[in-house]
């Protein structure tokens, strides 16, 4: 491209990023106030529209997805900015480990207005081998901690980041992973941290950050010959589990969406969470503690739960028909897994009218808070049945009895 047209494009990129900023700044979706909105007890049905019609053909589907973004934009989430177009990606380190088996990569990407934001990636690729050949299914987690830790990049550093997923390594799966906090911090602050600064037209909070800087890596992997553009994954944990589903409901690059023990304002829906209405977590109790998790319209909602005009169920409906799992532990403290079956199964109409009922998964065992094993186990089964029509006999159906439930 000669200097001229690189002017012109980046004029128009710059004018572009300009009049989403001045519309985002005094611009909001004409829905009602949360005092004026009406109880309605039962889970507020994804097939029905705003204005009563009920959805009964796939092709009525595009429409109501749309009207269904725009609420829970408004109410839950918050509105972020639209993607920039310009991601790009430096290698800082790279490293063959695990005796040949996987190559480390350590990029930095940048991107955003005069590419002035970014954050860290590692990426974990399987070696080659006579049967496993890339284009490799990829995932992209957020972590808790920076995967290679703090200190120099040592060998052991990068030994000890692919333990943390030896077991998708194994099976032939990339890995993308960052340190969540690298886009915004996770306290009530935030709004001088990570992202939000460039962006200060935009209402979003820490989940939907999280999730953006997930759509980001996508925007990195479209330009990578590893990864497999038909199979990138959303997997996260507890928080970041919420930020995973976010990501996997708005990004329909997302293949496979995997949360796992999300709970209250993940897959849990919020009229069967929290005080007098199932126990753990409540919305009240994550407006109050995380309020930088939600935008700003949501912690109205506490003590009036009921006044919703959405639940977590239409996140999972907003997958539809791309392949979707919850993974959740039978004892944990932080999730109420009768939350989850209630959305799971609200969410289940609308993969069926979309030709995917199958697409819907849901997965128990035993434990607590955890990224346990055997979600591993769920999730990469998952994908091998769906993603890579690998013959895995499983079911992705089984609820708990009443008497497992905690």
């Amino acid at each position: 491209m000669n200097s001229k047209r690189q002017a012109m494009r980046l004029l128009a990129m710059s004018l572009s990023f300009t009049a989403v900023w001045s519309r985002a700044a005094d611009a909001t979706p004409a829905l009602p106030e949360v005092s004026a909105l009406p109880v309605r007890a039962a889970l507020p049905d994804p097939l029905v529209t705003d204005d009563g019609q009920k959805i009964t053909a796939s092709t009525q589907w595009p429409a109501r997805r749309e009207q269904i973004k725009q609420i829970l934009e408004h109410y839950a989430i918050g509105h972020a900015p639209p993607p920039p177009g310009n991601v790009t990606g430096h290698e800082r380190a790279a490293q063959i480990m695990v005796d040949g088996k996987v190559t480390g990569r350590l990029v930095h990407l940048t991107f955003g207005p005069e590419s002035k934001l970014g954050f860290d990636v590692v990426i974990l690729i399987p070696s080659e081998t006579a049967t496993l050949k890339a284009p490799f299914p990829t995932i992209v987690q957020p972590t808790f901690t920076h995967v290679l830790g703090t200190n120099a990049l040592t060998t052991n550093a990068w030994e000890k980041a692919a333990s943390q997923f030896a077991e998708p390594l194994r099976r032939g799966y990339a890995v993308v992973a960052f340190y969540y906090q690298q886009c915004g911090l996770d306290q009530p602050d935030f709004r001088q941290s990570g992202f939000f600064p460039a962006y200060p037209g935009y209402d979003w909070g820490d989940l939907a950050a999280w999730a953006w800087a997930m759509s980001r890596c996508v925007d990195y992997l479209q330009t990578q010959p590893f990864a497999d553009q038909a199979k990138i994954i959303a997997v996260g944990h507890s928080r970041l589990g919420k930020a995973a589903l976010v990501a996997g409901a708005f990004d329909e690059r997302f293949a496979l969406t995997a949360p796992a023990g999300s709970g209250c304002g993940g897959t849990g829906a919020y009229r069967f969470n929290g005080q007098g209405r199932g126990g753990k977590e409540g919305l009240e109790d994550a407006a109050k503690r995380f309020p930088q998790w939600f935008g700003p319209r949501l912690p109205a909602f506490a003590g009036q739960v009921e006044k919703l005009p959405f639940d977590q169920h239409w996140f999972l409906a907003l997958v539809a028909p791309r392949l979707f799992i919850a993974a959740d532990g039978l004892s944990d403290p932080a999730a109420n897994d009768n939350a989850l079956i209630q959305a799971y199964l609200a969410a289940k109409p609308v993969y069926a009218l979309l030709g995917a009922p199958t697409h819907l998964g849901i997965n128990f065992r035993p434990g607590g808070h955890q990224l346990a094993p055997a979600d591993w186990q769920a999730i990469l089964d998952f994908s091998d049945q769906h993603l890579r029509q690998l013959g895995v006999n499983r079911q992705f159906d089984q609820l708990p009895s009443a008497a497992e439930l905690h």
